[in-house]
């Protein structure tokens, strides 16, 4: 801790304060005599004060701000309160209650937190960004807004989505919260009632076209790389139609990648690696099906393949095993609306052609026409996987394994609950939304979410641990083969396919150190021995404790 700051300055700094927590000799020290209550708290006196605040608060929303003000006022009071109550609050921090903040961003808004980078600042991105609160940044997590969880486009509202990912990445991966940076790239929105509501704090105008969009983003990233050349740099929550150009324009020039592509895909196979060894029957050996074709979607089936190549299969033998529903219907070559990253997941015409459909295949006519063994939801079409279609799976399947993906909760395929009935509790589920346990024949049977901070923590610890310059895909499917096999399913088929929540800081150490052990395999992070990865993770993570002052 810095010494330099006295009084106020001291006492206000979220990163420095200890509150009540100050020592009478740091109080003399300090200039802080008078400024605070005569008692002296330890951090978990305080830690239990503020969880007995924050319980008396029953509506999400109101948890969400109370934190979130918490944050703003004791940066390490509020990690120690989530870190003793992990699965209470991560529900509250992010996903599904940080949705409602980003609908209601402008309504709740009470402290500026990162930078606003507004496309009528176009020409001083440098000043913007020199402007940071921190100098030295290990991650920064960007925004545009558009396509913010289920909800489509929230505007400067996004900004919830930077915000909530950083906590986590402190929280779980032990990234220092004074080197993170949330950003959200005001580029406009296309959100009618946030352009009328006289509250909205964004910029008062529909996006920009598509060509103006990507010279912005250039602009951006190439301010990013003058000041912090060597920072993660993490996209979040980009429409389907930029995510994808923008991951592989960006992708080997600097240090990134795209949670929605890669960090779902990731902790999706990882929950699949147990569900197919729970099944008795390997990934590559299995028929998926993938409702949604949007870039998430995609990058799931992009990591499914690469899995079920590294289990023996061609890529084309892999490909076969794969079937992408959208809204039109079934993906197939002969469709002319479908993007680059799609076309890799059409299934030829003539394999459906004996199926006698008057239009296009539909996610029924898939289930009944394939043997399917997985099926997977990216859509959020609430309800898609109807009675019918899970039955008719569950009759092809001992232990169908069905994942409604979608976030937030109102945007499911379809509820745990209801898959357990269909399937006589056969199936195997993991959701993208926290749902509470099922009961089933007197047993309580907890539900895996399938959960990017699964992930994404544990890569930030990697590449700062490991001072490395790329994110390559095998760093990213042996996050999710770690994380895979530390299924609790494994040893307990009536478990969870993916660890308890309290458990995952301890797993994110585990995966970073696998990941960090591939980076220097790949060539993108100096040579060091596992033993000096493992004391690099030890040296760089961040705890939720108050640092001693110097006499």
């Amino acid at each position: 801790m810095s010494d330099d700051k006295r009084g106020q300055a001291r006492l206000f700094d979220a990163l420095t304060t200890k509150g009540t927590a100050f020592t009478e000799d740091e109080r003399r020290k300090f200039g802080l005599l008078g400024l605070l209550p005569t008692a002296v708290k330890t951090i978990d006196e305080q830690a239990a004060h503020c969880w007995h605040e924050f319980s008396t608060r029953r509506d999400g929303l109101d948890q969400h701000i109370y934190l979130r003000a918490l944050q703003d006022r004791n940066e390490t009071l509020f990690y120690r309160v989530l870190s003793d109550h992990i699965p209470e609050t991560l529900p509250v921090v992010y996903t599904p209650t940080v949705g409602e903040a980003c609908q209601r961003f402008s309504e709740i808004y009470r402290r500026p937190r990162g930078l606003f980078v507004s496309y009528p600042d176009r020409d001083r991105l440098g000043e913007v960004l020199g402007n940071r609160p921190h100098r030295d940044v290990d991650v920064i997590v960007v925004t545009d807004g558009q396509r913010i969880l289920g909800l489509g486009d929230q505007g400067i509202g996004g900004m919830g989505i930077p915000i909530g990912k950083l906590s986590l990445y402190t929280l779980i991966g032990g990234i220092d919260p004074a080197r993170t940076l949330p950003i959200v790239l005001d580029v406009g929105t296309d959100n009618v009632e946030l352009l009328d509501d006289p509250q909205y704090l964004g910029w008062r105008h529909r996006r920009i076209d598509d060509d103006t969009y990507y010279e912005f983003i250039d602009q951006f990233v190439t301010a990013v790389r003058e000041q912090l050349p060597d920072v993660l740099l993490q996209w979040e929550d980009f429409a389907t139609a930029h995510a994808q150009p923008i991951l592989a324009r960006y992708r080997d020039k600097l240090l990134t990648f795209n949670d929605d592509i890669q960090g779902t895909a990731a902790v999706t196979l990882g929950a699949l690696h147990g569900a197919a060894k729970v099944a008795g029957r390997p990934l590559s050996q299995q028929q998926v099906v993938m409702l949604g074709a949007g870039s998430a979607g995609i990058g799931v089936l992009d990591m499914i393949r690469r899995e079920m190549v590294n289990e023996g299969l061609s890529e084309r033998a892999a490909r076969e095993r794969l079937w992408v529903v959208d809204v039109v219907g079934l993906l197939t070559d002969d469709r002319t609306d479908l993007s680059e990253g799609q076309r890799d997941f059409a299934q030829p015409a003539d394999r459906v052609a004996d199926w006698k459909l008057s239009g296009p295949a539909q996610l029924a006519d898939v289930v009944h026409n394939v043997d399917v063994g997985v099926l997977l939801g990216l859509s959020t079409a609430a309800g898609a996987f109807t009675e019918e279609i899970v039955r008719e799976m569950a009759a092809k399947a001992d232990r169908p394994i069905i994942f409604p993906l979608s976030n937030p909760t109102s945007r499911a395929e379809a509820h745990p609950a209801e898959l357990d009935h269909w399937t006589d509790g056969r199936a195997l589920i993991a959701t993208g939304s926290p749902f509470a346990p099922l009961q089933h024949d007197g047993v309580e049977k907890r539900i895996a979410q399938c959960n990017n901070v699964y992930i994404f923590p544990a890569m930030g610890l990697a590449v700062t641990a490991a001072q490395a310059s790329r994110v390559t895909d095998e760093m990213m499917r042996v996050a999710a083969a770690t994380l895979g096999d530390a299924s609790p399913a494994l040893t307990d088929p009536d478990q969870p396919l993916l660890p308890d929540w309290a458990d995952v800081p301890d797993i994110a150490v585990r995966i970073a150190h696998a990941v960090a052990v591939q980076a220097v395999a790949d060539g993108v992070a100096p040579e060091r021995s596992d033993q000096e990865l493992a004391g690099r993770i030890d040296e760089v993570r961040w705890t939720a404790e108050y640092p001693e002052t110097s006499a």
